[in-house]
């Protein structure tokens, strides 16, 4: 049976149709960030600049597809009809009408579909990890540089000794068959996720530990959440069904906080350094407040926009990161729609056909370029203040 195909300018034209959630949810966040951005601090002032419109508009694209990607994508990421194996773009399918917009793969999936379900998993994985590695980096190393001293070099020999290990081998050997057949990786999801709990405990604790009422309220929601993400990620049992975290997810997610809470680590240690010889910070130990008091609400929220500007970087390296590792096939199962294995499926067919590798190689450039531009621009505003 022939396949029948629709012209360029109709794929283009249904390609915008598809995405007609992603376009309202644009317009109506950005146009509200817009008319409110005198009242939206660092955020709004990106609306000041063509440079951070531009890195909103690209990430809250990726970041609408993934939300709304079941209503986007015409297929779902694993279906597969024989007769659209390796078809051009436009090509309709025979049964329901519908076409695979961007062409087949060579297992017979729809490559728009997979793009889009993709961007699930990079804006599950990738910002979720970098805020956790910054945690980490927070909670060691705000110690180390406000103590300093033997503190500060047990924490820094332990942070050199896994920078010293090569990034990609450490991402080989966390992701591999033999590690995650153990429990190392659950268990060290679960320490990991201590650190982000015990920093929100404290940070509201020596903000409010004289007054009990609004400390416990701030505690239980932050057990409850907790709580939800140990199941979800830990046990892979979300109670409340909103995500499934498979062990090769998990895996990944482990390697990536791992590899990246050291950066972290260096960057929070270096800027508390600095910024504890401020007149401020010693006007708050004259008080008698707590050294993690000081740390958390003196010297941290002052340390804030380098700190942002590197975790948008982060999340761009992140992204990079997982499109390797699914390109060597390593963690992520084969059947992921995510980008770097879509590519490396259809790295064997570049020479006959480019379609099924060329949309999530633009979808991966295109999302690391809008970290990158509100990393600009967040550096920009920063500088300014």
């Amino acid at each position: 049976m022939s396949l029948q195909y629709i012209s360029g300018l109709q794929i283009f034209k249904d390609v915008l149709f598809r995405l007609w959630p992603v376009w309202t949810s644009l317009i109506v966040v950005m146009g509200l960030s817009f008319r409110f951005r005198d009242r939206l601090g660092l955020y709004g002032q990106l609306y000041g600049s063509g440079i951070g419109v531009a890195g909103i508009a690209i990430v809250g694209f990726w970041l609408f597809a993934a939300v709304f990607a079941h209503v986007i994508a015409p297929f779902r990421p694993l279906d597969q009809i024989a007769i659209m194996r390796e078809a051009f773009p436009g090509a309709i399918e025979p049964t329901s009408g519908k076409a695979y917009l961007l062409g087949g793969d060579s297992l017979a999936r729809d490559v728009f579909s997979r793009v889009i379900y993709g961007s699930r998993i990079v804006l599950l994985i990738a910002p979720l990890a970098t805020l956790l590695a910054l945690s980490v980096g927070i909670m060691l190393g705000l110690p180390a540089g406000y103590y300093g001293r033997r503190t500060d070099s047990i924490l820094s020999f332990i942070a050199n000794l896994v920078l010293a290990f090569p990034v990609i081998l450490l991402f080989y050997l966390l992701v591999s068959p033999g590690v995650q057949e153990t429990p190392l990786p659950f268990v060290t999801a679960g320490f990991l996720f201590l650190f982000p709990v015990v920093m929100l405990i404290l940070l509201f604790y020596t903000r409010y530990r004289v007054r009990p009422r609004i400390l416990i309220v701030h505690i239980l929601i932050i057990l409850l959440v907790a709580s939800w993400l140990y199941s979800t990620f830990v046990f892979d049992a979300d109670p409340l069904g909103l995500m499934r975290v498979s062990p090769s997810t998990l895996n990944i997610f482990v390697a990536v906080v791992f590899a990246s809470s050291p950066g972290k680590f260096r960057i929070v240690r270096g800027l508390a350094k600095d910024i504890k010889t401020r007149e401020y910070v010693a006007a708050a130990q004259t008080r008698g407040e707590s050294p993690w008091y000081i740390m958390l609400w003196e010297i941290l929220p002052n340390a804030r926009g380098p700190l942002i500007v590197d975790t948008c970087l982060r999340v761009g390296f992140t992204t990079i990161s997982l499109g390797v590792l699914g390109y060597f096939g390593l963690g992520m199962p084969s059947e992921s729609p995510d980008w770097g294995t879509t590519i490396k499926d259809a790295s064997g067919l570049l020479r006959a056909y480019v379609h099924p590798g060329l949309p999530p190689a633009i979808a991966l450039l295109s999302f690391v370029l809008g970290l990158n531009l509100l990393a600009d621009a967040l550096r920009e505003e920063s500088m300014r203040d």
